[in-house]
């Protein structure tokens, strides 16, 4: 039995991981109460630390605001101003795209920082990895949605224009508005978490084969198997940077679907 199994089998290894590996309790349990520790893990510092680097650093970029921009706030500037031109203008037009323009910003942001942390070392993980986050920010932005289409148009308005198919023979609407209900109002919110939250998840699981594959490889009695591990390193490395596009590839598309719904429900007919 080689010494990795040997420690395998004693139970003083934590390979394969499991939900300890999310769990900071032990560490934090040194700072404050047993009790208050087990209420935070690795994925709620995640959270908290999003909210707070944003808020630090906007409250930071515009706590002297000038016409000529400092790089502080050229920078905050500059992250609002891709979301605003990009996103709600070029779909909603200058006058409403402004409007929701902070919202979809915030979004982004939020999105991009919660992702980030798949890649920092130490945490590792994205709480977008985890549903009940995705799920939320879904949920807010199809509110966000339903509120805006009933405010623009009335909520008999909104849902004829949401489900009745425009030009479709009135014989097919019995096939037509349930698929219609079923796409553009239930399953809205359904999609937008379940992407983001399969891709980060994939990710992390993805990264979590690779290194620690690389270590219980490293730690092997066969040479063969030891001079494999450089292989898995690599990919880990490799699938990282990968993991970098992905993080912000999923925000943006996160935040475009969003934008679009919006300006789906502003509109007179779909």
């Amino acid at each position: 039995m080689t010494d990795s199994a040997i420690v395998l089998a004693e139970g003083e290894s934590h390979f394969p991981p499991g939900i300890h590996s999310f769990d900071f309790a032990d560490w934090f349990s040194g700072l404050t109460g047993t009790a208050l520790a087990h209420m935070f893990t690795t994925i709620t510092l995640g959270v908290w630390l999003t909210v707070a680097i944003l808020i630090v650093f906007f409250l930071w970029a515009y706590r002297k605001p000038q016409i000529v921009p400092t790089k502080k706030q050229w920078l905050a500037e500059s992250a609002y101003g891709f979301i605003r031109n990009t996103v709600a203008i070029d779909l909603m037009g200058k006058k409403d795209g402004v409007k929701f323009a902070p919202y979809l910003a915030t979004l982004f942001l939020f999105i991009v920082l919660m992702n980030f942390w798949a890649v920092v070392p130490g945490i590792q993980i994205s709480p977008n990895a985890h549903i009940a986050f995705p799920a939320m920010l879904a949920i807010l932005s199809w509110i966000i949605y339903v509120w805006v289409g009933i405010k623009q148009h009335g909520l008999v308005k909104w849902l004829k224009i949401t489900v009745v198919p425009p030009g479709a023979p009135l014989f097919i609407y019995p096939l037509l508005i349930p698929i219609e209900i079923l796409q553009n109002i239930i399953l809205r919110p359904v999609t937008l978490a379940l992407r983001l939250f399969a891709n980060m998840f994939a990710g992390h699981l993805i990264l979590l084969v690779f290194i620690l594959g690389g270590f219980e490889m490293l730690n092997s009695s066969n040479f063969f198997v030891q001079g494999l591990s450089i292989f898995s390193f690599g990919m880990g490395i490799a699938m990282t940077l990968f993991e970098l596009i992905v993080i912000l590839l999923q925000a943006y598309v996160f935040t475009l679907l969003t934008g679009m719904y919006i300006q789906g429900s502003l509109a007179e007919e779909h």
